[in-house]
């Protein structure tokens, strides 16, 4: 679920494998190593712990080579240990290997390679690749492990290097993504862009199933069978400043504040004024396919779902067809029903996440035309789906989502624009939306301005155990996502739940030591929101209501109000979500809480 890099060329290895680790340390781990081939054999250094630690390790304990691989673990298998951190060896020492995914049949692999004599030292499912490595048969280090996988069940991104094959790595891929960086005169291996951008901006993006040889004189990608295949080189569109903090204290803030910017960058050419639509040439359908569509299902996982219920609001009232919005994990387990007209919508900010790749395939194999929504550019979702939607939000750094939650709502806003538009929307309302919309980077400007505000209840806030928040309609899945990000961040147990659902069981929680975050802008359900306030302060529970300018004075009602601009109901969640996440980073940041790298947690899960 973490970090691999690998790189050979004419310079000493170390140095670009832990540059490369220290740019995927967002993606959340708990140990960290490297293995290079130092012209005599293998030699690795790994431990529990932080790049730093494994920057001050190989200061003390250098190694020397031209040719190596690094990983940082996030545990699945095994506790986070030295023993079980990455890179991982053969009996004989002569082959190392990292790995991010998951053996499904290790436990079988493993007893049968250990009655055939092999020596395992780690709790992992990882190290039962290397040893079949070990033993599998082949003349070179890429037939071995060709064959070896052939024995694989489950999901893994994988980089191998062997004494015997010296200035050579092989990568595979079935589930987890890799790539390859093609430097000048260098070559690198990563399952993240970011970890060689300070190399190279050109990669090439490996396919499920691929098997890829890179040396100093270039790099071969074959299929299962070990026949060569083409794949191109896609140039990288950001730089280095993308994923630098520029000042500020973390990621999460610099992020959430980057949202006029990405906001505007997920609308950029996209908004046909005069038409009143919106242009999406990667959806890949016609007007013809547009109207025949009779049923929208999405499919994702924590925030991206969130932002699927907003769509669901979104798409159900611009295109005026059924939409139900389900979490990809169960989902791909469904019997799939093929129904003429569906199309299935995977959201996934990194275009990687395991459970809703899988359910984009189900979708597509039960003849569902499938879209993607993700963010990363040559994503596997984004390669797999029919046609889609970029964020074009930039690279996400910290843990919990933000900018990519607000432009996956807007792509959504564009989507229902433009398929309305294709089928019932009259083209007045079409023109006032897409004014709408382009007045909103400045309205999320000046939402942003309520921070100091937010940062004084943060203050009064911080020492809560527990909290609440409450939003009805396309604000309920605000709610959701206000919860999640408390939680994520700062450790603390907070549910989201339909305002009018409280009083069926909730309510028992509230008393005068209880947070209750209220959603409440001004849209058709506000007098009802209001009411379920009023039945939170009859029983003590201290209010947040997060309101939108014009609708009136709450502060006899609820303890603070926030503001934020007005705008048309389907465009809140955009503005109204902003006061949420500043709450649980400021929170975060007063208990002392690792805002970017969230305990337990990984950016891109990998992993089922």
């Amino acid at each position: 679920m973490c970090g691999i890099v690998g790189y050979v060329g004419p310079r000493a290895a170390v140095s670009p494998l832990v540059e490369g680790l220290s740019r995927l340390e967002y993606r959340g781990y708990d140990s960290a190593g490297v293995a290079v081939l130092n012209g005599k054999g293998v030699e690795t250094r790994k431990l529990a712990g932080r790049i730093a630690g494994l920057r001050d390790l190989l200061e003390r304990m250098p190694v020397h080579g031209s040719c190596g691989i690094g990983h940082t673990r996030w545990a699945t298998h095994g506790a986070p240990t030295e023993r079980n951190a990455h890179p991982h060896t053969d009996c004989t020492g002569t082959i190392a290997l990292v790995h991010n995914g998951i053996i499904e049949n290790a436990d079988v692999l493993r007893k049968r390679l250990e009655q055939d004599g092999h020596v395992f030292v780690t709790d992992t499912d990882t190290e039962t690749l290397v040893h079949l490595i070990e033993e599998s048969p082949g003349a070179t280090l890429e037939e071995r492990v060709i064959a070896a996988l052939h024995h694989v069940e489950g999901t893994y991104g994988i980089a191998v290097l062997a004494e015997a094959d010296p200035q050579k790595i092989v990568v595979a891929r079935r589930g987890s993504p890799v790539l390859l960086g093609v430097g000048d005169g260098e070559f690198l291996v990563a399952s993240d862009a970011s970890a060689v951008l300070g190399h190279t901006r050109s990669v090439v993006y490996l396919n499920d199933g691929d098997v890829a040889v890179v040396t100093p004189a270039g790099y071969r990608v074959l299929d299962g069978d070990a026949r060569e295949q083409e794949r191109s080189i896609d140039d990288i569109e950001w730089d280095l400043d993308a994923i630098a903090l520029g000042g500020y204290p973390h990621f999460m803030l610099k992020e959430i504040c980057e949202q006029p910017e990405t906001v505007q960058s997920t609308l950029r050419g996209r908004l046909l004024v005069a038409e009143g639509t919106a242009r999406l040439n990667g959806l890949k359908l016609t007007p013809e396919q547009c109207r025949a569509i009779r049923r929208i299902v999405i499919v994702a996982c924590g925030t991206s779902w969130h932002a699927g219920l907003v769509g669901r609001h979104v798409l159900e009232e611009l295109v005026g067809i059924p939409v139900s919005v389900e979490y990809a994990s169960e989902y791909r387990y469904r019997q799939q029903l093929h129904v003429p007209g569906t199309v299935t919508i995977a959201i996934s900010q990194s275009g990687e996440t395991a459970d809703t790749l899988e359910a984009l395939r189900a979708a597509k194999a039960a003849g569902s035309t499938a879209l993607g929504l993700v963010n990363v550019v040559g994503s596997t979702i984004a390669r797999e789906a029919d046609g889609g939607i970029y964020l074009h939000a930039g690279p996400e750094i910290g843990v919990a989502s933000t900018k990519a939650f607000t432009s996956q709502v807007v792509a959504l806003l564009l989507l229902g624009l433009h398929l309305g538009r294709q089928r019932e929307l009259p083209e007045a309302e079409g023109r006032r939306l897409v004014a709408e919309l382009m007045r909103l980077p400045e309205l999320v400007a000046r939402t942003l301005t309520v921070e100091p505000a937010v940062r004084a209840l943060a203050e009064l806030y911080a020492d809560a155990r527990n909290a609440l928040y409450l939003g009805r309609g396309i604000n309920f899945p605000v709610a959701l996502e206000g919860a999640l990000k408390l939680k994520e961040i700062s450790y603390v147990h907070a549910e989201g739940y339909p305002a009018a659902e409280m009083k069926h069981g909730p309510i028992a929680l509230i008393d005068e030591n209880m947070p209750v975050v209220c959603l409440a802008p001004k849209d058709a359900v506000y007098p009802k929101v209001i009411s379920n306030m009023q039945e939170v302060k009859a029983r003590g529970g201290r209010i947040i209501a997060i309101t939108s300018e014009g609708s009136g004075d709450l502060r006899g009602l609820a303890g603070h109000q926030i503001a934020v601009p007005a705008t048309p109901p389907l465009l809140a969640p955009v503005l109204t979500v902003i006061p949420l996440q500043l709450l649980a980073y400021h929170i975060a940041v007063l208990r002392g809480c690792d805002v970017d790298r969230p305990r337990n947690l990984a950016k891109s899960v990998t992993v089922e």
